[in-house]
């Protein structure tokens, strides 16, 4: 039995060695065949005619041509035939990117929809932010100035709540713990820990505006926490509030800095600070000699740990005591601070009070006594030389500034997307304009000059270079008309409101060009600069060219476009509201005017 089976696959290899040395013999018969001439026309009929048929006519019927389908021998043969595929190739080009466009904009509607309309939560935009992390960081900047939009419009109807307050965390810090999020929705502890991992990720990064907006989700956090009265909230007061005061001193509020110093300092339960301190590497730069305490404390960690022959131990380097510490930022502040209710008598009042807590605390680190000796060293400054605070302020969270900056961040990653955008594809270089949110947001923060200026560049590179018919929509949401003034917001609401009676379910969005939205910035800044009649009269000429060239885009086109590259319902186009009220505006100040 043995013997059959080895003769078998002694059998079955022969056969396989017989059967591949055939198919080498068939094959290279094959290949001594062929030569140059019939190679290329199998390309040609293989490959250029199936990407040919993809291209208009002017390009396609190319390769019908008589002199470009014969032998291929001649030199004129040769570069007829260079000419034509030149021309497919070219054409293919430009095809790709015109059709990565149409992906990218499709991409972009989808995020509006989860992010606007999906009313986004922690969960989807957990999801959002697993799938963009395999894409492009163009996309990834799309998605965080969407969501720093949709928050900023939430926080203003709304408040802050926790489910936009974790969004954004998330967001800024890309981290994937949503049940950590949760559970600190309900805990003094880690919603102090959830301030802590913000406050690291702001020391070691560049000041920016994402800095600046991770600061103030910082100070969210641990006005959260000290809201909270579990069997945690007492030990996290006074360690919640120091952070507090270093945070608002940072960004400028002194006297909401003093006041959280003042807490802690003349709190009379200090029971159970001892359970948390300060971390030195968390802290923002906010003065050189804490910084120089934190230096000093690692370095003698480090000296003290050569001359034993051990290693560097962890454990109690670079922090301070926490009651210690509010007493010392607390002669700071007041020694930098003037205001009516501070004098020279509280300050010297708060160094005895500081003096005395030192020499009583039952735990004192290294950094504390440093920390001391340069307070006890210090000279202050008398009242006539401080520096101004701000008035009184609400011991509560301000989300005035935080929405502020989210609008303003947002702007500056769109325009960073539409920047590389005109970079990378060449399509969009002729096409789109990077400074349409620019532009948008000068007009909203009152600089109206730099707004003109933006707004005449985008008129002119349509109009005054013969592109009227190459428009880029401005895809209209709640998150982006924040950002817009009275006057628009008023012709959306009533196109809307027309358009309710008609059958079917309402377009969640609403379409307007460029070139509508850079006329109507235009004629705004020109009003409330003052302009001659004259300037407002050539921008009446291009309301009205723009109005005659649009007249021809209609609701029911542009609703078939977005359908068929979205698969969603269509969307109002307000072009001709919006260029007829910026029309009858110019007239009502040319006539009021002169």
């Amino acid at each position: 039995m043995h013997a059959v089976n080895t003769i078998s696959s002694a059998t079955v290899i022969c056969l396989t060695n017989y059967e591949h040395s055939r198919c080498t013999q068939v094959t290279t018969s094959i290949l001594e065949s062929i030569t140059r001439s019939w190679f290329c026309e199998w390309c040609i009929d293989s490959y250029m005619h199936k990407c040919a048929e993809l291209c208009p006519s002017s390009v396609s019927s190319l390769l019908w041509d008589p002199s470009s389908i014969r032998s291929h021998d001649g030199l004129d043969d040769v570069i007829c035939l260079q000419n034509t595929v030149s021309s497919i190739v070219k054409c293919r080009l430009y095809m790709s990117q015109k059709l990565s466009v149409l992906h990218f904009m499709e991409a972009q509607y989808w995020m509006l929809e989860h992010v606007s309309f999906m009313s986004l939560s922690l969960r989807l935009c957990l999801r959002w932010i697993d799938q963009l992390a395999e894409t492009d960081r163009v996309l990834q900047r799309y998605f965080t100035a969407y969501v720093f939009l949709h928050v900023a419009y939430k926080t203003v109807q709304y408040s802050l709540k926790d489910e936009m307050l974790d969004v954004l965390a998330t967001t800024c810090l890309q981290s994937n713990d949503a049940r950590r999020c949760l559970n600190a929705r309900h805990s003094s502890v880690l919603s102090l820990s959830q301030a802590a991992m913000l406050m690291n990720v702001v020391v070691n990064t560049s000041c920016s505006t994402v800095q600046l907006i991770q600061i103030e989700l910082a100070k969210a956090y641990l006005h959260r926490a000290l809201t909270f009265k579990d069997s945690d909230s007492s030990s996290v007061y006074c360690l919640a509030n120091v952070y507090l005061a270093v945070l608002y001193y940072t960004t400028g509020h002194y006297q909401t800095a003093i006041d959280h110093c003042a807490l802690v300092t003349t709190s009379q339960d200090h029971s159970q600070c001892s359970s948390h301190v300060v971390q030195g590497e968390l802290l923002p730069h906010t003065d050189d000699q804490i910084d120089s305490s934190f230096g000093l404390a690692v370095f003698y960690q480090y000296v003290r740990a050569a001359a034993f022959n051990k290693e560097p131990g962890k454990r109690h380097v670079g922090v301070f005591t926490t009651e210690l510490f509010a007493h010392y930022l607390h002669v700071k502040f007041l020694s930098v601070t003037k205001c009516g209710q501070i004098s020279q008598t509280s300050l010297a009042d708060e160094i005895w009070r500081y003096q005395n807590c030192f020499c009583t605390s039952p735990v004192i680190y290294a950094t504390d006594m440093v920390l001391f000796g340069f307070a006890n060293r210090t000279k202050y400054r008398s009242n006539d030389r401080l520096v101004v605070a701000y008035g009184s302020e609400s011991k509560s969270f301000d989300t005035t500034k935080l929405v502020e900056l989210l609008q303003q961040s947002a702007v500056e990653h769109l325009t960073t997307c539409r920047e590389f955008e005109a970079g990378e594809c060449n399509i969009l270089s002729r096409v789109y304009v990077i400074t349409d949110f620019k532009a948008l947001y000068a007009y909203k923060c009152g600089q109206y000059r730099p707004c003109l200026q933006l707004s005449t560049d985008t008129v002119a590179s349509f109009v005054d270079r013969g592109r009227l018919r190459r428009q880029r929509m401005v895809l209209l949401c709640p998150e982006l008309i924040q950002l817009m003034d009275d006057d628009i917001v008023s012709v959306l609401g009533l196109v809307t409101l027309v358009n309710q009676s008609q059958e079917g379910d309402p377009p969640r969005f609403s379409l307007l060009t460029l070139l509508s939205l850079s006329l109507y910035l235009t004629t705004q800044c020109q009003i409330k600069l003052r302009h001659s009649v004259t300037s407002l009269a050539i921008t009446l000429d291009y309301v009205q060219l723009a109005r005659c060239k649009f007249a021809h885009i209609n609701t029911g086109r542009i609703s078939k476009y977005v359908v068929r590259h979205t698969g969603q319902v269509p969307a109002y186009v307000v072009d001709q509201p919006v260029l007829k009220f910026v029309e009858q505006k110019i007239s009502k100040y040319m006539s009021l005017d002169h």
